[in-house]
């Protein structure tokens, strides 16, 4: 797994949601914790994104 910090375009463009979306759902702890670089720019682990992934279509196999 990689341990690579991506930005924002890049997660969007990887799980398909808005950015409005993700930070609704770190706000409900549905999503991985952003990393503060900056003052002003945060990122994302690359492994914390494709755990996400990896986790959201397991869960959406097992329904009926």
């Amino acid at each position: 797994m990689a341990n690579s910090i991506i930005r924002l375009p890049e997660v969007k463009n990887r799980v398909g949601l808005s950015r409005s979306a993700i930070y609704l759902a770190i706000s409900r702890a549905e999503f991985p914790q952003p990393v503060h670089l900056g003052a002003r720019a945060v990122g994302w682990l690359e492994s914390d994104i494709e755990n996400w992934i990896r986790e959201r279509v397991k869960h959406s196999r097992l329904r009926p």
